[in-house]
């Protein structure tokens, strides 16, 4: 290929200093923190959270699947890339891979902290960090800032600031601290974001709407397949409550929850407005629900077979293929085979769309 495809999903991994050096004075002997565990290996403390973060899985790119273990990592052993930017582009290159959208990884979690305060300080000292470790290649690491969304008027201040930062767009928690995003208290945010040009990004794991994942029915491995759930409610509920009917240009991302399943759930949310809006009492909308999601929401896959068989049953602009480096639902350092076994039956044009323009035209990056 005369071009490779830029990742819309990949990930640092927190260095011990990140939160510590970074924070503010008054909360730095409660910053995020690593240390390590008999049993566990190194492992990331967050005050006020009783789960730790154990550093096997968010580092486990490329490990076999047999090898894959949540705990017992050090933190010296994982990906160096992770939190050194000069080893990262060997690691893209290895790839095949022209440039990543940054998303956070402790940071994902802090996301359901039920100190909104507290949460808020760990972001500023996380957007500190992330500035400098894509200075090193501002072209190929395209960072995302996080905001808590405590209040709107300061979530609005958090937009421009990050942007001021450098940083592309904006990565938001599933649940914020003042009403819930379809209430119409929001709309000067959604203002704000279009006239600043900032796509903003829902990622799984970052709302309440996860939390199977941790205690799911039945063996454990039945809650890696709802943790895309949180994403979708957040993505309905925007559409149902006329958030993209008001704001015309507003663009959001469902970040790493896949995307084959999404021909169904327009079909889904057709179905439910036809149907049982009345009784419901769903509000009225100009269009159909699947039109709005279509034309405003992006999303992200890694390896997602279905979205590549359907991707003409969704708007040219939609899919936004990922990596997902370093962390243990990686296609790296494979990325190429599966993009390679699952593209085959696509157009160049398509194929170049999904892997490298959508992306590319979303954060306006240059060629």
């Amino acid at each position: 290929m005369e071009w490779r495809p830029i990742s819309a999903d990949s990930h640092i991994t927190e260095p011990p200093n990140c939160y510590i050096d970074h924070i503010d004075p008054a909360w730095r002997e409660r910053a995020p923190r690593i240390i390590h565990k008999e049993g566990m290996g190194d492992i990331y403390i967050v005050d006020g959270m009783k789960t730790p973060v154990p550093m096997g899985l968010v580092a486990a790119a490329g490990v076999e699947p047999k090898d894959i273990r949540i705990g017992g990592a050090k933190f010296d052993d994982l990906h160096r890339s992770g939190w050194d930017p000069s080893t990262r582009i060997a690691d893209q290159e290895r790839d095949g891979v022209a440039a990543e959208i940054i998303y956070p990884t402790v940071g994902m979690l802090i996301c359901n902290h039920p100190d909104f305060d507290y949460k808020k300080a760990c972001f500023d000292a996380y957007n500190r960090w992330l500035q400098t470790y894509c200075a090193h290649a501002p072209d190929r690491l395209v960072g995302l800032g996080q905001t808590a969304m405590r209040t709107v008027k300061e979530g609005i201040a958090d937009l421009e600031r990050i942007k001021a930062m450098g940083f592309r767009g904006v990565m938001m928690p599933g649940n914020p601290g003042e009403h819930d995003y379809d209430h119409d208290a929001y709309d000067p945010f959604w203002e704000a974001a279009v006239a600043l040009e900032m796509p903003l990004s829902f990622h799984i794991l970052t709302s309440s709407g996860d939390n199977s994942l941790v205690k799911p029915r039945g063996p454990k491995i039945n809650g890696f397949l709802s943790i895309i759930r949180g994403c979708q409610d957040i993505m309905g509920m925007l559409v149902y409550s006329g958030v993209f009917e008001r704001h015309p240009k507003l663009r959001v991302v469902c970040v790493e929850a896949d995307a084959g399943w999404a021909p169904h759930f327009m079909y889904r949310m057709d179905h439910a407005y036809k149907r049982h809006r009345y009784w419901m009492k769903g509000k009225e909308l100009a269009r159909l629900p699947s039109e709005y999601f279509r034309d405003h929401i992006a999303l992200t896959f890694q390896d997602d077979w279905t979205a590549f068989q359907f991707a003409d049953h969704m708007a040219p602009n939609q899919l936004m293929w990922a990596n997902d480096f370093p962390h243990s639902d990686s296609t790296w350092p494979w990325s190429q085979d599966v993009i390679a076994e699952q593209t085959s039956h696509l157009t160049p044009e398509l194929k170049k769309r999904i892997l490298r323009d959508n992306v590319a035209e979303l954060y306006k990056l240059t060629a």
